[in-house]
């Protein structure tokens, strides 16, 4: 009777394992989602916008599902362009939000020069929710990642100029002979081209471009501004160089809306924001990026793969 009693527990066991996950390691998300459907949010709608690249994409395929599954009609207007235009579409109503990092909203939107924006976190966020308010927008909790610029090169480039480890070292080795390419805006921001001219007292010649990596595989630039978690930077193709005078300000997301969206939004779509936030680290975030640009994925798919990892929607 015993030997009965342990084999029928064993089995017990063994049955609930088999539920709790699949062969490939991944947790099987729960029954019931984190993410509730709220009755309440039906026929409320909210347009979601973003700029103009992979990560941009994901943010707001994650914030889009996530608002759905709390049962918003959603609306996606991804793509929209650089941040100006973003941003001039959220303030004229054409859309009811989009994903903005901060340091880049406070130096952009209001003429914050660089070394003014708070270093810490939290500071340049209550800085940048008290601007915001004066447009009638209002800015939710940022996330635990940041995406700061990063200069960077093939690892070829960064031998020849004798293995530099920080931007002032790259400066003196590379000169102003040297060419560093970026998005065209970076041209006229203080926190991208204007900055190594001010804070390293480098001039490298110019290329506006959107191609980033593909721009130092083909030899348009010797050098390029990626961002922190660019998929490709898992790749050991690339070197990244220590911003070692503290050009670049925090880089965290914000998802911003039109005061009367957030109205909208409610305690139940804030709530929905701020969980699916929670898990995206810079590692997290740099493998999601990773999924779009290495592997060729839809932004659409990777969200959604996400939100159910994590267990927020089945």
């Amino acid at each position: 009777m015993l030997a009965l009693v342990t084999a029928v527990a064993v089995l017990g066991a063994a049955a609930c394992g088999d539920d709790g996950g699949d062969s490939g390691g991944q947790t099987t998300p729960p029954a019931q989602p984190k993410i509730k459907r709220d009755a309440a949010n039906a026929g409320t709608r909210i347009s979601v916008g973003t700029k103009n690249f992979a990560e941009q994409y994901v943010l707001g395929e994650i914030y889009a599902q996530a608002l759905g599954a709390a049962g918003f009609d959603v609306v996606k207007r991804l793509d929209l362009g650089a941040e100006k235009v973003a941003f001039r579409a959220l303030k004229r109503g054409r859309i009811d939000a989009y994903p903005e990092y901060t340091g880049t909203a406070l130096t952009a939107f209001y003429g914050l020069r660089t070394q003014d924006v708070p270093r810490d976190k939290d500071e340049a966020f209550t800085r940048l929710a008290r601007e915001l308010r004066g447009d009638g927008v209002v800015a939710l909790p940022p996330t635990p990642f940041q995406n700061t610029f990063v200069v960077t090169s093939t690892k070829a480039t960064a031998g020849r100029l004798g293995s530099p480890s920080t931007i002032s070292e790259l400066a003196e080795s590379a000169g102003s002979s040297s060419s560093i390419s970026a998005f065209p805006e970076c041209r006229e921001r203080s926190d991208c081209l204007l900055g190594l001219k001010t804070v390293y007292g480098w001039t490298p010649r110019f290329v506006a471009s959107e191609g980033k990596f593909e721009d130092l595989d083909q030899g348009q630039a010797d050098f390029t501004f990626g961002f922190g978690t660019d998929g490709e930077l898992a790749l050991d193709k690339y070197v990244t160089y220590q911003d070692d005078r503290g050009l670049f300000p925090p880089y965290h997301v914000t998802f911003m809306l039109r005061r009367e969206a957030a109205a909208r939004l409610g305690e139940s779509g804030r709530a929905a924001i701020e969980a699916i936030q929670r898990p995206l680290t810079e590692e997290v975030m740099q493998g999601l990026n990773s999924e779009v640009t290495l592997e060729g994925k839809e932004p659409e798919a990777v969200a959604r793969d996400y939100l159910r990892r994590e267990g927020f929607i089945r």
